[in-house]
């Protein structure tokens, strides 16, 4: 189960790391409007850190889509 975790850790980061750059944020700016450190911006990203629900809905918002539409597209990021 924890690889499974892990994995979809990995994903929802790569997701959020591609958005970010869509929007045209820095980690640190996006840190700063989703009132977090810029350092679990990164660890989030990079899949180190389970992310909870809450927080996942404020990054969602502070780039203008949906959890459920970040979801979705972490879902359909294939396996390397």
């Amino acid at each position: 189960m924890k690889n499974n975790t892990h994995h979809l850790a990995i994903k929802f980061g790569k997701t959020l790391r591609n958005l970010r750059l869509q929007a045209n944020l820095s980690q640190e700016e996006f840190a700063h409007l989703c009132k977090i450190h810029r350092t679990y911006i990164g660890s989030i990203e990079r899949g180190e850190k389970n992310i909870t629900l809450e927080m996942a809905n404020r990054v969602a918002t502070v780039l203008g889509t949906s959890l459920s539409a970040m979801i979705a597209l972490a879902e359909d990021i294939h396996d390397e």
